[in-house]
């Protein structure tokens, strides 16, 4: 799976990287929203992990971004936050993340919604 991960922290986007090759996948990184949207422009990616808060561009404007852009649009999307899920749940964009989990992130639950994922999109494309 190719994956963009979306972070202002180095020591997130160094742990999540070395995490999701460890484990068979292709990861690209970005520091921030505007930086992964541009990314998100120049080459398909499998899987967005979107951190929410950031500067430039914070997680929520880009969420917006992706899903106004026609090849990012149907993606999904993992959005990070340091906030809470519940909390995130309040959010108008909330419907706009395939999955949300709470920073810091626990690697189990990370890895289950990586697999949720993979099963998606082998059952898709079996139709």
């Amino acid at each position: 799976m190719k994956i963009l991960i979306v972070d202002d922290k180095q020591t997130v986007l160094s742990s999540l990287t070395a995490l999701l090759e460890n484990a068979g996948h292709c990861v690209v990184t970005a520091s921030n929203g505007l930086d992964g949207f541009e990314k998100a422009q120049s080459q398909p990616f499998d899987l967005f992990v979107i951190d929410h808060l950031m500067p430039v561009m914070n997680g929520l404007v880009l969420v917006k971004n992706l899903r106004q852009h026609l090849d990012t649009q149907h993606a999904p999307i993992l959005f990070m936050s340091t906030q809470g899920v519940e909390s995130l749940k309040s959010l108008p964009e909330y419907p706009m993340f395939t999955f949300s989990i709470a920073k810091p992130i626990d690697e189990q639950e990370l890895f289950f919604v990586i697999n949720q994922l993979s099963i998606q999109n082998s059952q898709s494309q079996s139709l």
